[in-house]
């Protein structure tokens, strides 16, 4: 089967975004909590959290145009602030519950069934549910020029994670804290980790552990 780009164009809005946020693989799957100067919070899932580097320490995540209301990205412009919490087994259909529209004077953590945690350090609230939790300060923001969505950079201030989950070498074992995965825009998964590998180097064979 081949699917040219005139054939994508001529499929139906859903079918098209359904294929495309599908063929990226499998992603993370976060809530992303934030706070408004009014004290209202907002909480939603989004599946673009992406490394953006490792000196100084920057996660970032997409977001789409703002084009309509944004309550994450109008709350992080605010504050300065957002957590990214890891979903689990427990939280998946709470969180997924969190993309519905919600009016802005309406908190997802209340109609979704999920805990407000707050910690003096972020100006975000945490998802006490969750069992990895990323405090962020904004850094910048970019503008993917092509189609208008906006990548969203910020500095990590602090982690909460389970006792255990991080190793000798700094290696973070999600998988042992119950992380799940996103496909597409609805698709949750369980992972099953094969193995590690060392660092690649020319003519050194690689080997597992």
């Amino acid at each position: 089967m081949k699917i040219t780009k005139e054939n994508i164009y001529e499929f139906d809005k859903i079918y098209r975004a359904n294929l495309i946020n599908s063929l990226a693989g499998f992603k993370s799957a976060n809530l992303i909590g934030t706070i408004s100067t009014g004290g209202k919070t907002n909480l939603a899932v989004f599946n673009s959290v992406i490394h953006v580097g490792a000196n100084p320490p920057l996660i970032g995540f997409l977001m789409r145009p703002v084009t309509v209301e944004r309550h994450t990205y109008m709350n992080i412009k605010e504050t300065g602030y957002f957590t990214i919490n890891h979903i689990n087994l427990k939280i998946y259909k709470s969180s997924h519950q969190t993309s519905a529209r919600y009016d802005r004077d309406i908190s997802e953590f209340d109609q979704c069934g999920l805990t407000e945690e707050f910690i003096k350090s972020v100006k975000a609230p945490y998802v006490k549910e969750s069992n990895i939790k990323i405090g962020l300060k904004f850094v910048e923001e970019v503008e993917i020029k092509s189609n208008g969505t906006i990548l969203i950079v910020g500095e990590i201030i602090e982690l909460i994670v389970p006792d255990g989950i991080i190793g000798s070498d700094g290696y973070a074992d999600i998988e042992n804290a119950g992380s799940i995965a996103i496909s597409g825009l609805d698709g949750y998964h369980q992972t099953k980790k094969i193995t590690r590998l060392t660092y690649a180097k020319p003519g050194i064979q690689l080997t597992e552990f």
